[in-house]
């Protein structure tokens, strides 16, 4: 794919490295000449230009990019960029950072945002993945929160242990993506069985996470989440 990203910090810098990694184009788009530092990376294209300005994006061709990451450290310019890269440029799949919690509810498709990367959520949602047991926890949401990646790590208890995936009914609206048990991935399969310690992956929407909750943790995991335990 051809990508390109506005902010060449040290999150844009090292969006850029991983992509190209994975053998995308990348284009770092910069507006400080200070902050132009093509030996970081050198494999990507550095234009050094204000990603807000429509002549800009136009001589730097972002209508031929098929994802464009607005990564600078402020909102109101990553909100710029999202809106003109959507409306004026057309660019299919527009990723915004950011930056400040409160502003989480401006990142939205009116702004030509796809997907919001909230660093203060995704930080709480790891610290909350990695000391949970027992419960929900939602990891990422997609789609301007039309479906969720949620985890949940198996308590002994938990209904369905020992039991084949086939046999637990999970709802419409749900899918169990991954389990992690140890060090290992598995892609779930009708009849592997889970166990206690596994964390269990789902893509759902928000709608049915209770349901998810209530079947794979007891029809009572619902009320002690809402009553605090």
């Amino acid at each position: 794919m051809r990508i390109a990203i506005a902010g060449a910090g040290n999150v844009g810098r090292s969006i850029a490295q991983e992509l190209i990694d994975n053998g995308h184009q990348v284009m770092l788009i910069e507006r400080q000449p200070k902050m132009l530092r093509p030996d970081r990376v050198p494999a990507a294209d550095w234009v050094l230009a204000d990603a807000c300005e429509l002549a800009s994006l136009e001589e730097a061709n972002v209508a031929g990019c098929d994802v464009v990451v607005a990564a600078t450290g402020d909102d109101k310019v990553n909100l710029v960029v999202s809106l003109l890269a959507k409306t004026e440029f057309a660019v299919p799949r527009v990723v915004a950072r950011v930056n400040r919690a409160e502003n989480e509810w401006l990142f939205t498709e009116q702004w030509g945002v796809d997907v919001a990367v909230s660093k203060p959520r995704v930080m709480a949602a790891l610290v909350e993945e990695a000391v949970t047991v027992g419960d929900l926890v939602r990891l990422m949401t997609f789609r301007q929160g039309e479906a969720n990646l949620v985890e949940i790590t198996l308590p002994p208890t938990a209904p369905y242990v020992g039991q084949p995936i086939h046999a637990v009914p999970i709802p419409r609206d749900a899918a169990l993506v991954a389990i992690l048990r140890g060090k290992r991935v598995l892609v779930p399969s009708p009849d592997d069985p889970i166990e206690a310690g596994d964390e269990l992956i789902f893509v759902c929407t928000a709608q049915v996470e209770d349901e998810v909750r209530a079947v794979i943790l007891g029809p009572d995991s619902v009320e002690r989440t809402r009553g605090g335990g």
